[in-house]
């Protein structure tokens, strides 16, 4: 057995995030689940589409995302577009919620994944990017593609 910890075990990415938010800040945050969700983002059975947090009493939310219903979870009843909390520090939600409110900013989930057992959430601090700024991006990346294209071949 190693006594290297082991490295986070990657479920499900928000691939969108990136195209349309400018990333400013990021955060772990552990996510309140039930145990046939837990299977169902296991199978990888998770959408990101559209979610984002929101904050309600000093508590974090994750908002539309959604959790397909495990097919094995028996009596258990399953909502998959549920509110489902985070758990952040009262000093993060602080910060976050100010700087949501103050800035117009907003709070995006980024990637979900597994350490040392327990599901844990990736969230971002972000900035709505124009659609411009989308394609100044995306044209960037391809020049940058291009160039390494390049390179590699001497």
């Amino acid at each position: 057995m190693s006594k290297h910890p082991k490295s986070p075990s990657f479920l499900a990415e928000n691939r969108k995030a990136r195209q349309y938010y400018e990333l400013l800040e990021f955060f772990e945050a552990g996510i309140v689940l039930t145990g046939p969700e837990v299977k169902s983002i296991r199978q990888g059975r998770v959408s990101f589409t559209d979610s984002y947090i929101d904050f309600k009493n000093g508590e974090a939310f994750v908002m539309n995302m959604h959790i397909s219903p495990y097919s094995n979870a028996g009596y258990m009843v399953q909502n998959p577009g549920r509110d489902k909390k985070l758990l952040l520090h009262n000093q993060e939600i602080k910060q976050l919620t100010a700087k949501v409110e103050q800035k117009g900013l907003t709070v995006v989930p980024l990637k979900m994944y597994l350490k040392h057992g327990k599901v844990k959430l990736e969230i971002a601090l972000a900035r709505g990017r124009k659609l411009h700024d989308q394609r100044d991006e995306l044209k960037r990346r391809a020049e940058n593609r291009d160039l390494e294209r390049e390179l590699a071949r001497g």
